[in-house]
């Protein structure tokens, strides 16, 4: 009798053991994992002008995930950390495992638009354009957010009054014009020599410029507003 019962007692730590071999291990929380997609993207998007909102989708609680010790978010290829994105996630221990989940992020910050309109190859001073507010990612890129590059440039094309300002609708203005009689000035430590030549080709600030002197010979430089060519030998 007694040995019956040790068989029994026996078979029933068996049965048990297989049943806890054979449950399912823990769900993982899909909170958590949320949470860890807005702290990856928070701490990505660090930098970045403005105010950040970020926005993490939903992730199907029907899907099951085991419960991951260390879940790792990343960027896909592809994605971005602007606007609608995809952030990654995956986990090595104790069951691999990898899902995608929907978010958003919004960069609210100023940018420049036309106050009033514009006619194209009108240069751009204070009273043409005005600051507004709103989402970055929501406008086409190339949008301009400081004054420094608006100011002093003309429009590459003709702008209606409250169109956003993009870097590719302007240009910079002409410093260098193609005959015009430039300076050529070229500096060091205790000296400063300059002498007139004539422009070979027309250029903007920064650009170079090519001038040819009264004896023939063709100089390159930087130009510079006011018909200066710095040369540097």
């Amino acid at each position: 009798m007694r040995h019956s019962f040790h068989a029994l007692l026996a078979a029933l730590c068996l049965l048990a053991n297989v049943a806890a071999a054979q449950a399912p291990a823990s769900q993982q929380d899909v909170a958590v994992l949320r949470q860890s997609v807005q702290q990856f993207l928070r701490i990505q998007t660090t930098g970045l002008p403005g105010q950040i909102n970020v926005s993490v989708g939903q992730i199907d609680t029907r899907t099951y995930l085991p419960a991951c010790a260390a879940p790792e978010p990343f960027l896909p290829p592809g994605s971005r950390l602007w606007g609608k994105t995809t952030v990654g996630i995956r986990c090595s221990v104790p069951s691999p495992w990898t899902i995608y989940v929907p978010a958003s992020v919004q960069v609210i910050s100023e940018y420049l638009v036309t106050a009033t309109p514009v006619a194209q190859g009108q240069m751009i001073s204070g009273s043409e354009i005005a600051k507004v507010r709103g989402d970055l990612t929501a406008l086409p890129p190339g949008i301009i957010t400081d004054l420094s590059q608006a100011v002093g440039r003309t429009a590459a094309v003709s702008l209606a009054a409250g169109i956003p300002l993009r870097s590719d609708a302007l240009r910079a203005q002409q410093a260098i014009q193609q005959g015009q009689t430039v300076r050529l000035v070229s500096s060091g430590p205790g000296f400063r020599v300059s002498a007139e030549a004539r422009a070979l080709n027309n250029a903007a600030e920064g650009q170079v410029a090519q001038a040819r002197t009264a004896s023939g010979q063709v100089v390159s430089g930087v130009a510079r507003t006011g018909g200066v060519v710095e040369v540097t030998y």
